[in-house]
């Protein structure tokens, strides 16, 4: 088992950086085609929240087939705290593209076709599932999703005071937001409709945290951890 997952996972990380890669250089060969900011291309481009989770996921897969290849029986504690927030982080990228952007082209370029299902659909679905089946993990504190939220929230603030300000790289036309929803010259109603969206998304990212966070403890017999209780 912990053989068979730590090659599968730095496998899984090398599909994903390629992914990203792919993407990555294909949009860029474009923007400069048109005579573009590349620069400013690159810097739109890592301000995806999904490219910023599936880099993430890079991360974390590399460093979990390491400790599965080693010595070591479980997950340390901090590793634990940051594999379980970019799961979280991957399955709200994934409930959020297939059900909100699927069918909405996004301004980075052309697509990537298998890059694209890769970073919106295989990555998430296999972290939620090494998150289950691999072993390793530790159970964490309820607690810990507070901390995972933190990432999504800075991400937030981060989107809405540059969005104003950045521009496509293309078109250099102002404003320029990672997502259709996030910008609220094109939403429906505004800011009010930003809000919403914002809410929804954190609920999201909330609920998923506290489903990580519960299988960490429950699934396959979790063990509870000494002087555990259900506020801790």
């Amino acid at each position: 088992m912990r053989v068979g997952f730590g090659v599968l996972r730095a496998l899984v990380a090398l599909l994903v950086l390629a992914a990203i890669v792919a993407q990555l250089a294909t949009s860029v060969r474009i923007v400069a085609g048109k005579g573009g900011d590349v620069a400013g291309f690159v810097v739109n481009f890592f301000s995806f929240f999904t490219i910023e989770s599936n880099a993430a996921t890079v991360v974390v897969l590399a460093i979990g087939a390491v400790l599965l290849l080693g010595a070591r029986t479980d997950d340390p504690a901090w590793f634990a705290a940051f594999r379980a927030a970019v799961v979280t982080y991957m399955l709200t990228t994934g409930v959020v593209y297939n059900l909100l952007l699927r069918n909405i082209p996004l301004p980075q370029g052309t697509t990537v076709a298998w890059s694209n299902e890769v970073l919106h659909v295989v990555a998430p679905l296999y972290l939620v599932l090494d998150w289950l089946l691999a072993p390793g993990r530790v159970p964490l504190r309820r607690r810990t999703v507070w901390g995972i939220a933190a990432f999504p929230i800075v991400w937030a603030v981060y989107t809405l005071v540059r969005g104003p300000f950045a521009a496509d790289a293309v078109t250099g036309r102002q404003p320029w937001y990672p997502y259709p929803f996030l910008n609220p010259q094109t939403s429906p109603n505004g800011y009010l409709s930003v809000a919403f969206y914002i809410v929804l998304i954190a609920a999201v990212i909330l609920c998923a945290g506290y489903g990580v966070v519960w299988a960490s403890r429950r699934w396959r017999g979790g063990r509870a951890l000494p002087g555990d209780s259900a506020t801790a």
